[in-house]
């Protein structure tokens, strides 16, 4: 008789599962392909297609695919896919900024102030967050913060 605190039986469990409403049964795989997908789609409404595509084909290495995976599937997938009836991805993005900010990560932090462009987010909001996050997170990470995301600002304005 199988144990449910048994890891073995667990996994097994996760790997087939049956839907009672039209008794198909879906593979783990099957979910994270979904997952994926979802996500892609997500990131690259988000990020733009050349950025999805130089972090997925040009510089996908064997040894980053597993990461690049797991981003575009938990990150972009599970979470930037959800419903914006909570929160919407404008402020998401916001949410990012701040806390790359306080995370002194400059080049997702690049990345992420782009995304709130794209998602709708003014520069006076931007500018906001940054000194937001400033106070909370220290003044050296708010000036890097307001570094990074001038040169995003600029870049955009002049495309």
């Amino acid at each position: 008789m199988s144990s449910p605190n048994n890891p073995t039986d667990a996994a097994k469990a996760a790997q087939a599962t049956t839907s009672p409403s039209n008794n198909t049964t879906t593979t783990l795989s099957d979910a994270h392909k979904t997952l994926f997908e979802e996500g892609l789609r997500v990131r690259r409404e988000v990020n733009g297609s050349q950025y999805v595509d130089t972090a997925l084909k040009t510089n996908l290495t064997e040894f980053n695919r597993p990461m690049q995976e797991l981003v575009t599937e938990a990150c972009w997938g599970s979470v930037w896919a959800r419903g914006e009836d909570v929160l919407e991805r404008k402020t998401r993005s916001l949410l990012n900024v701040a806390m790359l900010v306080a995370l002194n990560r400059s080049t997702e932090l690049a990345t992420h102030v782009r995304g709130a462009l794209t998602n709708g987010a003014s520069v006076e909001e931007i500018r906001e967050t940054l000194l937001q996050a400033a106070i909370y997170c220290g003044m050296p990470a708010g000036l890097e913060g307001f570094r990074v995301a001038e040169r995003v600002i600029n870049a955009a304005k002049e495309n």
